[in-house]
């Protein structure tokens, strides 16, 4: 192990420099402050077996540290910081914590595949013309919102405005979006077609072939803000498996959609940093608006993960909703835990 700099960042996570963290009690400095739990563990541990070396004290640093972070941790549920970091930072190579099935035992639902068959067959063997800004045309986007909602739902939400383009149905535009990202769709003079790998999987595995393909464009090549007014907090798009985590421990009762907010603040405190409050709204609400929108409706409703349903008799003023995780969720995501 390499020596530690009196201006580096202590071993110990305080976020502090070491000279103004554990190294005080080298030093003879002021004491570590009772709140850090692991500076107290290594002052008691000092008191009874003084060191005498700065090695020595890296060395016991480093042993303190390290079991802290394989231990459980009741904010992050269960999981250890090492385990969290892994999930965070290694999330589809990590096959002792996570496995992603491909392909998918049993029978899959979800509103993305719903969409796309809906693409598929509009654009079959000859191509789909796009539209002069190269989108789905207006008939297709009608049809697919009509397929996807049913003829009451839909009566409801076009009541005030209607489908005239592929961006007033934001789910088929972000379903369309993604299948490009995931290779399946592309544009080949000047028509929509479908890829070679797409009609393969097509033929040997049906429309649910192609989900694992499609989350994973999702969750990592789409831009989980594009098309919103929110502004950008990608921690909250690359901690996606945690909110998986937290679905399939929390998931199988409905509960409120703040549980999960609560939840997630609980562990990630600091997200609160990223987000610009003002004199109309804190840090706090707007991070609340968009973990349900973003991540909660958008991205576990859209691949069929979790449903995400108001409270209330008139849906479109709810200001409560519930939360529920869908059977999708065990065959798609499988966390080795």
């Amino acid at each position: 192990m390499g020596k530690i700099g009196r201006n580096d960042p202590c071993p110990c996570g305080s976020g502090k420099k070491a000279k103004k963290c554990c190294f005080l009690l080298l030093d003879g400095g002021a004491p570590v402050s009772p709140a850090d739990d692991v500076g107290n563990e290594i002052r008691e541990i000092l008191g009874a077996h003084p060191v005498d070396s700065m090695e020595g004290l890296q060395t016991l640093i480093a042993n303190v540290a390290g079991r802290r972070n394989r231990e459980a941790r009741t904010d992050f549920h269960g999981l250890s910081p090492e385990q969290m970091h892994r999930l965070l930072h290694f999330p589809f190579t990590s096959p002792h914590l996570v496995r992603f099935p491909d392909p998918i035992e049993g029978p899959l639902s979800a509103p993305i595949l719903t969409l796309f068959g809906v693409i598929a067959e509009a654009v079959g063997e000859k191509g789909l013309k796009p539209t002069a800004k190269g989108n789905l045309p207006r008939a297709l986007c009608r049809e697919a919102a009509l397929t996807r909602w049913g003829d009451e739902t839909y009566r409801e939400n076009t009541h005030f405005r209607d489908i005239n383009k592929e961006e007033d149905f934001s789910d088929l535009h972000v379903t369309r979006v993604v299948a490009e990202l995931a290779g399946l769709l592309r544009k080949y003079k000047g028509r929509f077609v479908l890829s070679r790998p797409c009609r393969r999987m097509l033929a040997e595995g049906g429309i649910e072939a192609l989900y694992p393909a499609l989350f994973r464009a999702y969750v990592v090549k789409l831009n989980w803000w594009y098309g919103t007014r929110f502004p950008e907090v990608p921690f909250l798009q690359q901690s996606f498996l945690f909110t998986l985590y937290l679905l399939t421990r929390l998931g199988s009762e409905w509960s409120p959609a703040t549980r999960y907010e609560d939840a997630f603040l609980h562990a990630f405190p600091r997200v609160l940093d990223e987000i610009a409050g003002n004199q109309y709204i804190t840090p706090e609400a707007g991070f609340r608006f968009m973990y349900h929108y973003i991540v909660l409706h958008n991205f576990t409703g859209l691949l069929g993960l979790a449903e995400v349903e108001p409270v209330g008799e008139n849906r479109f003023l709810a200001k409560e909703y519930r939360v529920r995780r869908q059977p999708l969720l065990e065959g798609a995501v499988q966390f080795l835990l």
